[in-house]
């Protein structure tokens, strides 16, 4: 059974803050199942933004967890800003989230996969 986003983020939330990172939610969605995009800013200002990865990804069987895949990188604030108005156009309940990650690198905090 797959957790809602509500608990997701908030599990993610918590567990970065716990490995001496940071996290920030920057928009609340649909407490059920919205759609969950995470971001991750390097030391130049510069944005990389994962998503929901495309259900191919997930195979055959019913998806036990999310799964994420970077769908922009380099973004500036206006790209980025673009890009997460973009996704709410097209769902308005998605959530999201603002990450530093501490000791934990994302790819051991959520499920990464290449598109």
């Amino acid at each position: 059974m797959r957790v809602t986003s509500d608990l997701f983020v908030s599990a993610l939330v918590r567990r970065v803050f716990g490995d001496g990172g940071f996290a920030a939610v920057l928009r609340r969605g649909a407490a059920e199942a919205g759609a969950v995009f995470i971001v991750i800013r390097n030391r130049f200002g510069e944005a990389a933004l994962y998503g929901p990865a495309a259900q191919s990804a997930y195979g055959e069987g019913k998806p036990a967890d999310r799964q994420f895949t970077l769908v922009g990188e380099k973004l500036d604030d206006e790209a980025l800003d673009a890009r997460l108005a973009k996704e709410q156009r097209f769902d308005s309940d998605i959530w999201v989230v603002e990450i530093e990650p501490g000791a934990t690198p994302l790819g051991q905090l959520v499920e990464l996969t290449t598109p």
